[in-house]
């Protein structure tokens, strides 16, 4: 069965890392660097410097209020299901459609979407709608946790195994980030970063988290650099030499914050601190030798991250790295009620962190080196439970960068209904993209070999295609999708 595997597969990575750790201690950056070798010798650095950026949205973000159905027959449906926003009657949280004409997303010449569907982007999106317009912003359609392709009948009579704890927040949300169950030791962006840690003279800042903790960007040996939106955290005190007015208060904390003990997480803990402290100075400094011009928007958390993130990119070559990966994130997202309005500011949040990071790329010369997506705990409900929506699965997200083969669509667009069959019931969407399709195509770009795919993407192998076609170019070796939706 394909659960025993993916345990035991999550089961050896747990005790690679482990054991990892227990022999290294609080070892240098030169010997993560080494660890990182031998998974690394299929690693290609072609193409020069190449960065991944991860938007997660904490909560499940609402995918038929992000791209909504504009067409007259299925705009119909859609507002059948959803209702009119502010009317009496249940569900009322349609957008209206007036609102979405100067959104529309037009698909190129050639390419019909499946139920002859035409979307607009939500209308606080007009920065993600302008990039799709100039071939750098691409949606894909219905992506989401898969360990094999599934039908709605194979759903149903549970002949094919599904990720565990389906429309669970914390169980969710470690699936897309890791494609292994929640508590996973790695997470793809992570398992990316150990393939490409002898690619870079500082291995340390290959995995950047300008968020909060999360799998994305653990690797079996790789180990995420923390950034605040100002920079390294630095521990004044031990900067200073004093605590307390005390040059011992600030030893006894230095000892304190990077002794480990026996156990592994004390050890991954004193390890991360030891990090902090002795390369924190040495960020700030590369970090005040760069310049980035393009505005940013202020009182917008993402786009503090986002603008933290161009920072670190434009000081790239002093960091000494060609290969990175990096996770912002923004929370919120969870509707249950009050969609409207909290939704759609919360999208123009992400429109405006997204369109500033992309400027700034284009500033900083590296539009087509630096890729961005969004990602989610899960799709939600079509159906509403008055004014808002529940826990889905499938969904439907965005990839830009100069490096996108954009102004296109990607994968299936679903149909507008709660009884289909690319549904499990109230409109929640079965995904017909998997995210370890997803993955892998971002890891080719990003110079993983053909054969060192399932080290990123686990159940890569049960489905037909490695590469879904929306970068360029094509990587050699890989399967090319059509990008036909």
């Amino acid at each position: 069965m394909f659960i025993g595997k993916d345990i035991e597969i999550a089961r050896r990575a747990f005790l690679q890392r482990t054991g990892q750790l227990a022999i290294m201690g609080t070892a240098s950056s030169y010997a993560l660097g080494l660890a990182g070798i031998g998974e690394a010798a299929a690693f290609s650095n072609a193409g020069g410097y190449k960065a991944l950026v991860c938007v997660f949205l904490y909560g499940g973000n609402d995918h038929a209020n992000t791209l909504i159905p504009f067409d007259s027959a299925n705009y119909a449906r859609y507002q059948t299901i959803r209702g009119t926003t502010g009317s009496e009657a249940a569900n009322g949280i349609a957008l209206a459609r007036a609102s979405l004409a100067n959104t529309v997303l037009t698909p190129p010449t050639g390419q019909t979407l499946a139920n002859n569907i035409t979307y607009a982007i939500a209308p606080t999106m007009p920065r993600l709608k302008a990039l799709y317009d100039q071939g750098v912003m691409a949606p894909l359609l219905n992506v989401g946790p898969l360990l094999a392709p599934l039908t709605q009948a194979q759903y149903n009579n549970n002949s094919v195994p599904r990720p565990p704890k389906l429309f669970s927040h914390n169980d969710q949300q470690s699936t897309w980030q890791s494609s292994l169950p929640e508590g996973s030791p790695s997470g793809w962006g992570g398992r990316m970063g150990d393939l490409a840690l002898s690619s870079n003279t500082n291995s340390m800042f290959t995995a950047i988290n300008a968020t909060g903790n999360a799998v994305f960007l653990s690797g079996r040996t790789a180990v995420p650099y923390q950034v605040s939106a100002n920079g390294a955290t630095l521990y004044n005190p031990l900067q200073t030499g004093r605590l307390f007015n005390s040059a011992a208060a600030s030893q006894s904390l230095r000892t304190l914050l990077q002794s480990g003990s026996g156990n592994v997480f004390a050890a991954d803990y004193a390890r991360i601190n030891s990090r902090s402290i002795e390369y924190g100075a040495f960020v700030n400094d590369a970090l005040r030798n760069t310049s980035v011009t393009t505005p940013f928007p202020t009182g917008n958390r993402l786009a503090d991250q986002m603008k933290i993130v161009a920072s670190l990119i434009a000081a790239r070559g002093r960091l000494g790295v060609t290969r990175q990966v990096f996770l912002v994130s923004l929370g919120g997202f969870d509707h249950h009620d009050g969609l409207i309005g909290s939704h759609d500011a919360l999208l123009g949040q992400v429109d405006a962190a997204m369109g500033a990071f992309y400027q700034a790329t284009v500033e900083l010369g590296v539009a087509s080196n630096v890729t961005t997506f969004t990602a989610s705990d899960f799709g939600r409900t079509l159906t509403s439970n008055g004014d808002g929506s529940d826990h889905g699965w499938g969904g439907h997200h965005f990839i830009v960068g100069g490096g996108v083969r954009g102004g296109r669509f990607y994968g299936t667009a679903p149909q507008i209904s709660t009884s289909s069959p690319d549904q499990v019931g109230q409109g929640r969407l079965l995904p017909t993209t998997s995210v370890d399709e997803l993955s892998s195509t971002l890891a080719l770009w990003f110079g993983v070999a053909p054969s060192e795919l399932p080290s990123v993407a686990p159940n890569i192998g049960r489905f037909a295609s490695t590469d879904l076609g929306f970068m360029r170019p094509a990587t050699t070796g890989a399967t090319a999708g059509s990008g036909a939706a």
